[in-house]
């Protein structure tokens, strides 16, 4: 590489930006991580990750004594470790040049890499961390969008670098995902600071100056509280949201109708995130879009189906066990791994949050998941209710009742949810859920409720708390109605040596009914 085809650009600290809403909370953190070896800043796209960076940059100028700072903004191209070395060795000259005096050593190790006999890696690396321990005060190195770099050679020269660092150099990584570097070694060690996407969130008073002095709009708490609550704090959420408010009276409309396929927001996650994904890890993503906790076995039943699942061991063994599936992008190794897969995506920062300390039960960014299932809708609109019968199917099978028949009733199953409903609708009641109970049996069509009378029971009574007297009296009629067709009566049930009656489950329910019509 010759020195001529070096970015300088790719070597400039960005500016402040004239939107920026202090953020003095995570400056604290990220001063307080100056005495470890790295600052991992971790979070999806557009969460802010560059202009905090650049802002704490811009406030460590000030400190006492000096603070130097370099940056380098990565590329696909720094995969090659040749560029990747000689970038790293171009960010230090721009901290040399700080100097009153320049040694120009950072000159010599970039003129002997270019060579035609370059030097190893390790002893590239071993005289630019030799130049870095003699440079005066503290330096701070910035990579920034380092997920980006997929070489396993750069992560080797970084971790090398990360081992045999001097104590005045500090190291700063941007990224999307964890880069492959020894973190859980640097954290044991008390040598990582992390921000993550947790972190990074706007809290509501930060929200507020965003949008109402940064963005120019004039939004009532209200309206702040609920954005803020859409977009779950993520920043570029509530940019897109105040660009599409600009100009317009209707903001309370606009912000209570905001999901993910609005079209800011749609073409940012598309362009940024959904694209940049493997066709598999799009798949995945499309068919587990339809549930609102995520888990390993949940999952891998979700996409494939119990037959699936229960037949992917013998499957794995068979030469094809790798061959893709066709028209989908996932291999047959694809099937079963869901848990994998949910903890790549965590690793990744891919707009999904943990629900437990455990890394078992997941979710999706809630815009996210409104631009997933809005494709899928768009893409395989006739594949949706199978899966939300598979995700029924599970939860039943793993006595999750309520998420059970919620998959039922999404899938448009209703038979199947009214079976899983008449199932739980006593214990529902004798808790006192009645307002759930209600809000199932209101999703039911109306013939298929009124042929069902244990249901219509529990409507009436629903019905009655709720003042709908007339309605609750309509609803015990059609009850009767149904058992009187059905001829539903007491029955003579055979015993041991002699016959004792039984009253019919019609007459229990004649007897609901009666208590039913009493009470109210």
């Amino acid at each position: 590489m010759q020195q001529h085809s070096l970015l300088q650009t790719k070597l400039y600290i960005p500016p402040t930006r004239r939107e920026l809403v202090s953020r003095p909370r995570l400056i604290e953190r990220l001063n307080a991580g100056l005495d470890r070896k790295l600052t991992l800043v971790s979070a999806p796209a557009g969460f802010g990750k560059t202009t905090l960076v650049a802002e704490w940059l811009a406030v460590c100028e000030r400190l006492e004594p000096k603070v130097r700072a370099t940056w380098l903004s990565l590329d696909e191209g720094d995969n090659d470790p040749a560029r990747f070395l000689a970038y790293m060795i171009a960010a230090l000259r721009t901290v040399e040049a700080q100097q009153e005096s320049a040694s120009n050593i950072a000159q010599g190790l970039l003129g002997a890499l270019q060579s035609a006999h370059p030097p190893s890696a390790n002893a590239v690396l071993t005289s630019l961390i030799n130049h870095a321990a003699a440079l005066p005060g503290r330096v701070i190195l910035v990579l920034d969008d380092y997920h980006l770099i997929e070489a396993q050679v750069v992560h080797d020269a970084l971790t090398f670098l990360l081992e045999h660092m001097p104590p005045q150099m500090h190291l700063v990584i941007a990224t999307r995902e964890d880069p492959h570097l020894p973190l859980a070694r640097l954290r044991a060690r008390s040598q990582l600071t992390e921000l993550r996407a947790t972190d990074l969130r706007f809290t509501s008073s930060e929200a507020a100056e965003f949008l109402n002095q940064a963005m120019g709009l004039d939004l009532s708490a209200e309206n702040i509280a609920a954005l803020e609550k859409r977009t779950e704090g993520w920043i570029a959420g509530l940019q897109l949201a105040a660009l599409s408010m600009q100009g317009r009276e209707d903001a309370s409309r606009l912000i209570h109708s905001f999901t993910g396929s609005h079209r800011y927001v749609l073409d940012y996650l598309v362009e940024e995130v959904l694209e940049h994904q493997p066709e598999n890890v799009q798949t995945f993503l499309l068919r587990t879009a339809i549930l609102d906790r995520l888990t390993g076995p949940l999952c891998d039943t979700v996409r494939f189906g119990e037959t699936e699942i229960a037949g992917r061991l013998a499957r794995a063994a068979t030469p094809s066990g790798d061959a893709q599936r066709a028209g989908t992008g996932e291999t047959r190794s694809d099937r079963g791994n869901g848990q994998a897969i949910l903890e790549m995506l965590e690793r990744a920062n891919l707009f999904i949050v943990p629900l437990d300390e455990e890394r078992r039960w997941y979710r999706y960014h809630h815009l996210f998941a409104d631009l997933l299932r809005r494709r899928l809708c768009q893409r395989q609109p006739d594949l949706v209710p199978k899966l939300h019968h598979r995700a029924s199917l599970w939860y039943e099978h793993n006595r999750f009742v309520d998420d059970a028949i919620e998959h039922a009733l999404r899938g448009l199953d209703f038979e199947r949810a009214a079976v899983l409903i008449e199932g739980a609708a006593e214990e529902l009641w004798l808790r006192d859920q009645h307002s759930k109970l209600g809000r199932w049996l209101d999703r039911l069509p109306a013939e298929l409720l009124l042929v069902r009378p244990e249901l219509c029971i529990f409507h009436a009574g629903y019905l009655f708390a709720s003042g709908e007297h007339d309605a609750a009296e309509s609803s015990l009629q059609a009850a009767e109605q149904t058992l009187d067709t059905r001829g539903d009566s007491a029955m003579v049930c055979p015993g041991s040596e002699q016959e004792r009656p039984d009253v019919s489950n019609g007459q229990k329910l004649l007897g609901r009914i009666t208590a039913t019509r009493a009470f109210m």
